[in-house]
């Protein structure tokens, strides 16, 4: 997009048959992770640790920004664009949402609560609800000491480093498990624990909060043994802390596997340690598969979320074609005819290549779907001119020693917080930010340039595939975390790469995520890497699933107060229509657009009428001739024939606001095969 995006996951402050990932054995196994052990599965890749590490031993080393990260144990990844990373980075611990609770540290323990709903007509929100804050004796500090797929293990520790207890947050349970290292005493600041069956019963103002488990209850105090876990929990409405009480066991670790298919993918975040609570989010329950009966439900931001007694939630996905290039065979040759001529044009007329991540990447990405247009319909000259053009920015962009000669056009590995870094940060991406949005148009393109052409590709592996590590390793490898944005549980990424957010961490632009993995697909296509191109299958699939569900086309109907059709901003706690750039109504659909690849054929899955009204919503009397118009335009093509005609027709009138990692010659392409 062509407006700035200044560190945008930073601005807006304090608001209220595939791989294997295998997960922490234990509570108690809190260690730091062994960095060389990688998971079932991720050998299949070829990004193992075996192989990056000579990789990551050519670049440069280089930390272009210092982040401050507290509360992080020795020898753990630094966990950058996770649900729970707020409890790491800055210089005080923010709240998270394992849903479907809410979660903070204090100065002496912590606190849980469940969100409570405020609904504006742009925001749904998920406000602190009242809190079962408990204070553990002798604890002056905390850190992050372990996690995996789906959980967080937080270690409470003295005024000498040694820890108290292991506080174990999971994300879909409703339960908070606290493993004593040593005898241990929590004290609940409200609310006294009476007896309810054979568990113990809290209420704080209308929240009614569960204990069970090895534990001692005299009033408002706690007391769990050294080796001994209890569970904290929040029963649904009319649950009861005794019903549920039996079913409530401490989750000792996650772990996730995933099936590729034919026609969809299939998912398993499991529960070790249970069965025990776990609630469905509404893109799992669309398809769960055997969940057992419903135990409740919880009002979150994002919907209903149904309790099970279970020790996995499996659900479907649909699998959607991932292709280099819009299909242009059916074109009649007039129509081939006018693409020729205008993509000729646009060859002639592109500027020099932008020298950040951000922008050098879009246009990357726009010039091999000139490329691909321009073969397709005979413009040979057209077609070699950008094609000489791409594989010399490529070339240059991936030598791993160019951070040695020059200032922008390449890449640094950061062995501070063990990631790729763009020498020429933008949009706060040497804090981590949006390296899948950046990253994926380099994959794109060079999947692209690389088809068919693996002498090509191996040039560029050195580095192309440490930026597929740095936003899709399949397994902690000590050089990146385990993927590094992607969550399983939510089925979506994070943006952020520090979260220093009150309402949890953040996306914005669904497309550009789901352009991250197609174009993680192609690249692993182009080298030949059938399990890192299953790996980015399965995590496209999942997050083309969110994209629909939660920004595309959500369904709003619990939520009478919010009066739009679509979302412009995840956040753990809450929903947005807003941008982080422009308060236009067609900035927040075009981020859910663009670029509106050939791998983008979920965004034909919006039902018609609803394509028409977030078009309506966002250009309001149909003039497309403005800022942002052009991806309005190309959406409105998807609520049916006419509108598509229509579109078309209309096309000529956005030349003057063509997007950078677009083209007219690409607009009309796409038009034209609707």
């Amino acid at each position: 997009m062509t407006s700035p995006r200044m560190n945008r996951r930073t601005l807006l402050g304090l608001t209220g048959g595939g791989a294997v990932v295998l997960g922490l054995g234990g509570l108690a196994a809190c260690s730091p992770k062994a960095p060389n052990a990688p998971t079932a599965g991720a050998m299949t890749t070829a990004l193992d640790r075996n192989t990056v590490a000579p990789l990551v031993a050519a670049m440069t080393p280089r930390t272009l920004k210092t982040l401050s990260m507290p509360r992080l144990a020795e020898g753990l990844t630094p966990p950058t664009n996770h649900w729970f990373s707020g409890l790491v980075f800055g210089d005080k611990p923010q709240p998270v949402f394992p849903l479907p609770l809410g979660f903070g540290i204090t100065s002496n323990g912590f606190e849980l609560w469940l969100p409570k709903l405020v609904v504006s007509d742009k925001t749904i929100g998920g406000e602190q609800g009242p809190r079962l804050t408990l204070a553990v004796d002798g604890v002056k500090g905390a850190v992050v000491s372990a996690y995996d797929a789906a959980s967080v293990v937080v270690q409470l520790r003295d005024s000498a480093g040694a820890g108290i207890v292991e506080v174990r947050l999971v994300q879909g349970s409703p339960t908070v498990a606290v493993k004593a290292l040593k005898d241990a005493t929590l004290s609940a600041s409200a609310g006294t624990f009476t007896a309810a069956g054979s568990a113990w019963q809290a209420t704080v103002g209308e929240t009614v909060f569960g204990a069970t488990g090895d534990l001692s209850v005299s009033g408002a105090s706690v007391k769990v043994a050294s080796g001994r876990t209890a569970t904290f929990f929040v029963p649904p409405k009319d649950a009861g802390v005794a019903n549920l009480a039996s079913k409530v066991k401490p989750v000792t670790g996650t772990s996730v596997t995933y099936e590729v298919g034919s026609s969809d993918v299939t998912t398993t975040v499991r529960y070790e340690g249970g069965p025990t609570l776990v609630a469905a989010m509404p893109h799992h329950q669309s398809s769960l598969v055997s969940p057992g009966s419903s135990l409740g439900t919880y009002d979150s931001v994002y919907g209903k979320l149904t309790l099970y007694a279970t020790d996995a939630l499996t659900w479907r996905a649909k699998r959607w074609d991932l292709r280099t290039a819009l299909d242009l065979s059916t074109l009649s040759s007039d129509q081939k005819g006018r693409l020729s001529k205008q993509v000729a044009e646009d060859v002639a007329a592109s500027k020099p290549y932008p020298q950040d991540t951000y922008f050098g990447g879009k246009a990357l990405y726009r010039d091999a779907q000139l490329m691909e247009i321009a073969k397709a319909v005979g413009a040979n000259d057209a077609a070699k001119t950008v094609k000489d053009r791409l594989t010399t920015a490529l070339q240059r962009w991936t030598e791993p020693k160019g951070a040695d000669a020059r200032g922008t056009e390449c890449f640094v590995y950061d062995p501070t917080y063990h990631g790729m870094v763009g020498l020429q940060a933008s949009f706060g991406s040497d804090e981590y930010n949006d390296h899948h949005f950046h990253y994926g148009y380099f994959l794109y393109a060079a999947g692209v340039l690389c088809a068919g052409d693996s002498a090509l590709a191996e040039k560029l592996a050195p580095v192309m595939d440490l930026l597929a590590a740095d936003i899709a390793s399949p397994a902690d490898t000590g050089f990146f975390p385990e993927r590094r944005t992607f969550d399983p549980y939510a089925s979506h990424s994070w943006a952020s790469g520090t979260s220093p957010f009150a309402d949890g961490n953040n996306q914005e632009s669904s497309a550009e995520a789901v352009h991250a993995w197609a174009g993680l697909a192609l690249w692993a296509r182009a080298r030949g890497n059938a399990g890192l191109e299953q790996e980015a299958v399965w995590m496209h699939s999942l997050e083309a699933q969110t994209a629909l569900a939660y920004w595309l086309a959500p369904d709003t109907s619990a939520f009478p107060a919010f009066h739009h059709t679509i979302i412009g901003i995840g956040w753990g706690a809450k929903r947005d229509y807003a941008t982080w750039f422009s308060a236009d109504p067609a900035a927040v659909l075009m981020i859910q657009v663009l670029p509106a690849s050939p791998s983008a054929g979920y965004l034909g899955a919006v039902p018609q009428d609803r394509v028409g009204a977030s078009v309506a919503e966002a250009v309001g009397s149909g003039d497309f001739a403005k800022t942002y118009g052009d991806y309005c335009l190309l959406y409105s093509a998807l609520a049916g024939k006419d509108a598509a005609k229509k579109a078309l027709d209309a096309a000529p009138s956005v030349a003057g606001h063509i997007d950078d990692g677009s083209s007219m010659s690409y607009l009309l392409a796409y038009l034209m095969t609707r």
